[in-house]
């Protein structure tokens, strides 16, 4: 039984089918994933269905919890769990791209140069200790990426998006309606911009570079980090924009905008990330 924010510590949701509808989804697209890579017929389809029925999830209970938070149902208490959770979320974010990194190092500091070592030799004979390189088993020849080029300008537009989030914020705590979207549009095309760069990177790296994801370690560490990053740019685009869409229609007051928080949180994570990226996939 729910009750007014005034009227209890602690918000207890009403009863709902959502997550039975989140799980029917995520059968569908078990179910189509496994007929699809075993290459069974229809199982395109249940993976469409699945798409189609978790866009529906995420839309219907997305949308009867910002229901629930613009009706002023959520106290203090409740703003303390979110933001826990959305801090424990991160934390876990911080940590999935950390065991990236180490592999990244445990490759370059430790691998490399083992197989390149005097006790290897029999083995891997004239095999360098260099990076970038693609591995002792490898023959094909590749070009890697270089920083002072499209990652130099995804570094810019990334960092440059951060201060246009951080703008619209101080629009927000301001009650400056106006400086808020201006900021937030500014944030989206810049995470667009961001995206449509990288999509054109690979595009360069597959067809001129001859950089594959079947480049050795190279090539599936570059794609591997990036890769992830580039999806984390997406889903960050997709929250701003429903954070932008919900701004003009006049949520979030400059006390109460959790929800805007906890994006912004997320884009500046996704902006260190890049950073990261930058210094030790391209420059280094």
């Amino acid at each position: 039984m729910s009750h007014p924010a005034s009227a209890s510590r602690y918000f207890v949701p009403e009863p709902s089918h959502w997550p039975v509808v989140g799980s029917f989804a995520l059968l569908l697209l078990a179910t189509g994933a496994i007929l699809t890579f075993n290459s069974i017929a229809y199982g395109g389809y249940f993976l469409l269905g699945g798409f189609a029925v978790l866009t529906v999830m995420l839309f219907g209970w997305f949308g009867r919890v910002i229901g629930e938070s613009e009706g002023q149902r959520y106290n203090l208490q409740v703003d303390r769990s979110f933001r826990w959770s959305m801090a424990w979320f991160i934390f876990s974010e911080v940590m999935f791209f950390a065991a990236f990194f180490g592999a990244l190092f445990y490759v370059r500091v430790l691998s490399i140069p083992d197989l390149a070592s005097a006790e290897q030799a029999a083995l891997w004979e004239g095999f360098k200790n260099q990076w970038p390189t693609a591995g002792p088993a490898a023959k094909d020849a590749f070009t890697p990426m270089h920083a002072w080029g499209i990652p130099a300008i995804n570094t810019l537009l990334l960092l440059s998006s951060g201060a246009t989030v951080t703008w619209a914020h101080w629009g927000l705590v301001a009650n400056k309606r106006q400086q808020l979207i201006v900021g937030l549009i500014l944030t989206v095309l810049l995470g667009l911009l961001f995206l449509g760069l990288q999509v054109y990177e690979y595009r360069e790296a597959y067809s001129h570079f001859n950089l594959k994801l079947t480049t050795g370690v190279y090539g599936s560490t570059f794609y591997m980090l990036t890769g992830f990053h580039g999806f984390h740019v997406t889903l960050g685009v997709t929250m701003l924009t429903v954070i932008l869409l919900r701004a003009l229609k006049g949520h979030f007051t400059g006390e109460r905008h959790f929800a805007f928080e906890a994006v912004a949180w997320y884009w500046h994570f996704v902006d260190v990330v890049w950073l990261g990226l930058f210094v030790v996939v391209y420059w280094l």
